[in-house]
């Protein structure tokens, strides 16, 4: 009776496992990483056989998918942002520069790499992906919000980045910034916010239609 009793504790535990990570996964259009699914009591064995039998599919280094589930749109922008995550497994990176463009639909034209913003102080062992275009700049929460899943640098803080680099041509980003305004998507508020900064006042001047 006993030997029985631990046998459904045992089932129900793998049960609550199963479901624990199959919640997690959803969040995350189908993929977690190593240390979420041991947090979930999935060891590196129990991770190996999962991939064997053909349950996950092992993305990168680290990061996994439920084979079985739906794959998003831009599956390569949840692979890469939990490529971004820190020591303490939490994705840092955010989409921004071209691609924010692109995924706020300020542009038709899809970056040939992904371009992220990742903190001043990260740091990975191993080589940037080729396919990836790192920003060294500390983003503040308010200036980030969620687009397909995934976090993004808002209407106004990617044109004032991509104005800087001047990858753009200016023309098309003051229509841009017309039409983000029009639609709200640009509040009158972070107008004010990036007047106050001398950094980005020129470049506003030159979004609304200033001399270059």
């Amino acid at each position: 009776m006993v030997l029985e009793s631990w046998t459904i504790v045992r089932a129900r535990s793998y049960v609550d496992d199963e479901r624990a990570l199959v919640r997690l996964a959803r969040s995350q259009g189908g993929f977690f990483t190593s240390k979420q699914a041991a947090a979930l009591g999935y060891t590196a064995p129990k991770r190996n056989y999962h991939v064997n039998a053909g349950n996950w599919v092992r993305e990168r280094r680290g990061i996994f998918r439920l084979a079985l589930h739906p794959v998003p749109s831009r599956p390569d922008l949840v692979l890469w942002w939990l490529w971004s995550r820190n020591r303490q497994d939490e994705p840092e990176g955010i989409y921004s520069h071209q691609t924010a463009l692109s995924l706020h639909e300020f542009t038709d034209v899809m970056p040939s790499r992904v371009h992220m913003t990742v903190p001043r102080d990260f740091r990975r062992s191993a080589a940037i992906p080729r396919a990836l275009v790192l920003h060294m700049a500390d983003v503040p929460a308010n200036e980030v919000e969620i687009v397909d899943g995934v976090p993004v640098t808002n209407a106004l803080r990617t044109l004032l980045d991509v104005a800087a680099t001047e990858a753009v041509p200016f023309e098309n980003l003051r229509a841009a910034f017309a039409e983000a305004k029009r639609t709200g998507k640009i509040t009158r508020s972070e107008i004010a916010e990036a007047e106050s900064d001398p950094a980005r006042r020129d470049l506003l001047r030159k979004l609304k239609g200033g001399k270059r």
